[in-house]
């Protein structure tokens, strides 16, 4: 082409499947149809639940930022000894009253408040629950680093921004990124706080019996063996990270404490598991091929691996990680959010066999891969 870019790849043919979707396609898109179908029974349910599904995705944005009001203005903690008036709410947190009744109404129709008959705004339980979820506060509260990522959608998608996200978690780009004291503690603050439900859904569907020695590789100050330290005191716990990260760590019982950084030095032998949790979609493909060889070189023979982390729907697009984590970690500029299948594959390059997917319970906490060295 005249300016350089490459021409466009020919359309494909459309199959007679694709024809048929085309068809309903344009009828969905036609007024006149969705007028008709919202006056047929067992159409219009239908018709109005799109609707709102798709008003829903519109409005994700103001949604997400109501939630992030309350946090910031810690009226989850105000509420928690009882219901309180929008006046009384506006005084504890500086609000404006006409602005705070807007922002407790959102609330209340988010269902994270609750509003009485004397109009006064409490906890529902989805705000209880909110309130109660390690971590999720802390979650919400960073999330403004990424909001200002995608101010600018399209530039963001066409990968012309420098996303703040990625100096947000510089730890992912090695030793180095990770040697300013703060940003390590804030790194680990995080994790820590956010930990908590990982954890148990990892142990719940993670294989432990007859492992004497876990080794967790960018493992942060030890917040996920704390939890193997409970569920199975049996086993004995190595802790390998940065060593502006594992510095904080806490001494306990059974805890070994290795500092290194994956990328420079090999891991630690002498343990016949290793942990990774939420590591593999910190990287690029070529960093968790080089991740998973240094594993596999440090494991005996039937020793076993487990990855723990939100993974991509894959052929079958899943909201939560395909939506947020995906974009998050493209955000990070050196992650991806990958399928079981993927990490699966990664997994056999490195050497490994006997790969089973364990689908978590609440894929938008953490799901497992494990698998065992060869014999």
């Amino acid at each position: 082409m005249p300016d350089g870019t490459p021409p466009l790849p020919a359309p494909e043919a459309p199959g007679l499947a694709d024809r048929l979707r085309g068809t309903l396609h344009r009828l969905a898109a036609s007024r006149g149809f969705q007028r008709w179908a919202a006056r047929v029974p067992g159409l219009r349910g239908r018709t109005a639940a799109e609707g709102a599904a798709l008003f829903d995705v519109m409005a994700g944005f103001v949604n997400a930022q109501v939630l992030s009001a309350l946090v910031e203005l810690e009226v989850f903690d105000h509420l928690q000894a009882g219901p309180q008036p929008v006046a009384r709410l506006a005084a504890l947190t500086g609000v404006p009253e006409s602005r705070m009744a807007v922002l407790a109404q959102a609330g209340a129709a988010l269902g994270l408040l609750r509003r009485g008959r004397d109009g006064r705004f409490g906890l529902s339980l989805r705000g209880a629950a909110f309130r109660g979820v390690p971590g999720l506060a802390a979650m919400v509260r960073h999330h403004a680093v990424l909001y200002r990522d995608l101010a600018d959608p399209a530039a963001f998608f066409r990968g012309a921004t420098d996303p703040e996200l990625a100096r947000f978690w510089p730890y992912v780009f090695g030793a180095a990124g990770a040697s300013d004291p703060a940003l390590a503690a804030r790194y680990s603050r995080l994790m820590t706080e956010s930990q908590v439900l990982v954890a148990e859904d990892t142990l719940r569907l993670a294989d432990l019996r007859g492992v004497t020695r876990l080794l967790d590789v960018g493992g942060g100050t030890g917040a996920f063996l704390s939890h193997v330290a409970r569920a199975h005191p049996q086993i004995a716990r190595v802790l390998f990270d940065l060593p502006a990260v594992v510095a904080a760590a806490a001494p306990a019982p059974g805890l070994t404490v290795a500092p290194g950084s994956f990328r420079d030095d090999p891991l630690p032998t002498g343990a016949d598991a290793i942990s990774l949790v939420r590591v593999l979609y910190d990287h690029a493909d070529s960093t968790v091929a080089l991740l998973l060889a240094k594993a596999f070189a440090a494991l005996p023979p039937g020793g076993r691996i487990l990855v723990s982390e939100p993974m991509s729907g894959g052929a079958r697009p899943d909201r939560a990680t395909d939506a947020y984590f995906a974009v998050y970690t493209l955000a990070m500029r050196t992650g991806r959010t990958r399928s079981a299948a993927e990490i699966a594959a990664h997994l056999s390059t490195a050497g490994f066999t006997a790969i089973r997917h364990r689908p978590g319970p609440r894929p938008y906490v953490t799901s497992l891969v494990e698998a065992r060295r060869p014999e």
